[in-house]
């Protein structure tokens, strides 16, 4: 499969410092941010700094160590904003579209990271 990654997404423009965010975590090979229109109280965008469109080009193409960095950023976002089940944390939801179908609105991977209430189904029926 071929993955064509724009490079002036918004995101990659985050990247570069072209647009301010605000930044949640920052690794290696990974950047988290509260998200500009939050959906639910914690709302927070994990990127990799790879140019990486969608889950499946990311797994497929990226190193071990920004899968493992990427996995890792999205654990430290979620305990760092407490959204774990069980003490203070009621739980959270992780979201990544993919694809026209998925309704994919940045072409470059991203992992809503979302809690801070209860959330509703995802689908409904």
């Amino acid at each position: 499969m071929s993955y064509d990654y724009d490079d002036q997404n918004v995101f990659a423009k985050i990247l570069r410092g072209e647009i301010p965010n605000d930044t949640v975590l920052e690794t290696a090979h990974s950047l988290a941010f509260n998200d500009i229109s939050p959906q639910a109280p914690v709302h927070v965008l994990v990127i990799p700094k790879g140019p990486y469109v969608t889950y499946d080009h990311f797994s497929a193409e990226a190193s071990d160590a920004e899968i493992l960095d990427y996995t890792r950023a999205v654990q430290a976002v979620i305990e760092k904003l407490g959204v774990a089940p069980g003490g203070a944390g009621q739980g959270y939801r992780l979201l990544v579209n993919s694809g026209e179908a998925g309704v994919q609105e940045v072409p470059h991977l991203h992992t809503h990271v979302l809690g801070g209430r209860v959330l509703g189904r995802m689908l409904p029926g």
